[in-house]
């Protein structure tokens, strides 16, 4: 099983024992402010392996390089104007941006898929020292097993993949709750690849420009998330639901009133205050709850669209897309 350091209890020994893992070729969970990654070094190839094989993932979905500031990620991606624009605005924080990979990086080929093209953040808190401290990129998607809930707790990463990993750091619940928002800069026009946690207004207003969606453009995978089925729970997942069938599980949102609650296995809120910043945080937890709960479905009262709503509705509509 993992070891577990608790980064508020020895943040030195945790450091120390993340950088000599990642040095040694193995892949840990880490926490960041959006989901916890597991995280391997993204210039060694059998590291990168780890994180394929850990997760079950197919190795056509390419991987996030996490860098330590913007001076890293110029080592080994070509900015655009808006691109540097958009960082500076927002790194450290929850916004990935997919760049020219440059002929001299040495962040190898298993960690982009291939592509010509990487996929870029930088980190808030720790997982930012560390990267730091190790001196090179860490590949780091969500640490659980490919395709199902994002994990938010080092204790949801132990149930899933804590026999599989050598080393978990916790620094309790994941702030965001949801993954980064990922855009691509395309002849001077901004595309939305992946709804997060940087809300997408936020990003036009620094761009001046209004984001195009993925859903007009291409459907070949460019970054992580785009796949029609993802962030799924065991159990079937029901969208925008006013009444609940028995024993559903129900997740509802803004304390809205759905026929049948009292009928229901389990209910929660993601806020009933009608907060999407929180309704965001809880959206996994929540997920993993109702889904041990033995219900057979998870109905979902209707989510906004808007702010933070986009990325908690694009990960329900992956949720509940048929599975392979």
């Amino acid at each position: 099983m993992a070891r577990t350091i608790d980064i508020t209890a020895d943040r030195q020994a945790a450091l120390e024992a993340a950088s000599a893992a990642l040095a040694d070729g193995f892949a840990i969970a880490i926490p960041t402010e959006t989901v916890y990654g597991l995280a391997a070094d993204a210039t060694n190839p059998a590291a990168i392996t780890r994180i394929y094989e850990t997760k079950g993932r197919p190795r056509f979905n390419p991987l996030i390089c996490h860098m330590a500031d913007l001076a890293m990620a110029e080592e080994h991606a070509e900015f655009d104007p808006v691109s540097r624009a958009l960082a500076r605005a927002f790194w450290p924080g929850p916004l990935t941006l997919v760049l020219p990979l440059k002929p001299q990086s040495s962040i190898h080929s298993l960690a982009t898929a291939g592509l010509d093209s990487v996929g870029i953040r930088v980190p808030k808190g720790f997982a930012g020292a560390l990267i730091g401290a190790f001196g090179r990129p860490l590949a780091a998607p969500s640490a659980n097993t490919s395709g199902g809930v994002s994990a938010t707790s080092a204790a949801h990463v132990e149930a899933d993949l804590g026999a599989r990993i050598p080393l978990i750091l916790d620094a309790g619940p994941s702030a965001v709750g949801v993954e980064s928002t990922i855009v691509k800069a395309e002849g001077g026009r901004l595309r939305l690849l992946r709804p997060g946690g940087l809300a997408a207004r936020e990003i036009e207003r620094v761009a001046g420009q209004p984001l195009l969606r993925a859903k007009t453009a291409s459907a070949a995978i460019e970054a992580p998330g785009m796949l029609a089925s993802h962030y799924a729970p065991g159990a079937s997942v029901r969208l925008n639901a006013t009444a609940v069938e028995p024993g559903e599980a129900l997740i509802a949102f803004g304390s809205a009133a759905v026929s049948g609650a009292n009928g229901a296995r389990i209910v929660l809120d993601l806020s009933p205050r009608g907060d999407l910043a929180e309704a965001a945080a809880n959206l996994f937890d929540y997920m993993k709850r109702a889904d041990a709960s033995g219900a057979q479905s998870i109905a979902f009262s209707p989510i906004p669209e808007e702010g933070l709503g986009e990325a908690i509705n694009d990960r329900l509509q992956r949720a509940a897309a048929p599975r392979d």
